[in-house]
């Protein structure tokens, strides 16, 4: 059994190079998995399944025929992408995940999946901003907008996103480790996969129990620098890897 977890890609019409290079990892670098993990922020903004562009549409039937081929396929919702709905879900063969979701590998190995924004407690800001957008009540009302209003609200959402993380430092930007050891502990889990901070590494830490963490972080897929990401789980075994994404249709 091979499972695959990557975040990040922030696909978006603009940025063909990387559309291409995540068909062409569906269609080769993926083919041998059982399972794919997309674990936030696949695109970089959605504004409701009734908003479905030639550019989404296409993402979409790549993702179809990959779960048509008899693949499991989950999606967990990012801070990009956070209005991804039941629509999608079907129309891509794919069913979205909780944020935090647990999975168990082998037998009886439990291992925490996150898109990761949630664990940033120390960007109070942010933490705001996403207790606002996560709420059902305004993600209703936000939806029963017009498209053309809803995408205008989109583009003003991130460049205020990128002109606040322009003053943010580095350590507010990441992950609190207390938040981290907390939810591990709440879940019984020694394991945490997620994404979100653009940071790949492979951390290992003591937990409260005497126990030892480990936190896997995936990296975002950047077409400047010809690299995508993904954590493999083979068998029971965890890698965190890295791969050119111009290569991705060689292999």
């Amino acid at each position: 059994m091979t499972t695959l977890f990557i975040a990040d890609l922030h696909l978006q019409q603009d940025t063909p190079e990387l559309t291409r290079a995540f068909l062409n990892y569906l269609e080769y670098r993926a083919r041998s998995a059982d399972a794919l993990y997309i674990m936030g922020d696949l695109f970089e903004s959605w504004i409701g399944d009734d908003a479905i562009g030639e550019f989404e549409q296409e993402i979409i039937d790549a993702l179809r025929r990959f779960s048509a081929s008899g693949r499991q396929l989950y999606i967990m919702h990012g801070n990009r992408d956070f209005l991804l709905g039941e629509r999608f879900a079907e129309l891509a063969g794919a069913m979205l995940i909780d944020d935090p979701a647990i999975m168990t590998i082998g037998n009886d190995t439990p291992v925490l999946l996150m898109h990761g924004d949630s664990l940033c407690t120390q960007d109070n800001e942010y933490m705001q901003f996403r207790a606002m957008t996560r709420d059902p009540q305004w993600q209703q009302k936000t939806l029963a907008l017009p498209v053309k209003q809803r995408r205008q609200l989109a583009d003003r959402m991130r460049e205020g996103s990128g002109s606040a993380n322009g003053s943010k430092s580095d350590e507010i930007m990441d992950v609190s480790q207390d938040a981290v050891e907390n939810i591990m502990q709440q879940c019984h889990v020694r394991t945490l996969i997620h994404g979100h901070t653009h940071r790949p590494d492979v951390h290992d830490f003591c937990l409260q129990d005497d126990g030892v963490g480990k936190r896997y972080v995936l990296g975002d897929w950047q077409a400047g620098r010809d690299r995508g990401w993904e954590v493999r789980l083979d068998g029971t075994t965890l890698t965190l890897e890295h791969f050119s994404l111009s290569e991705l249709s060689h292999h």
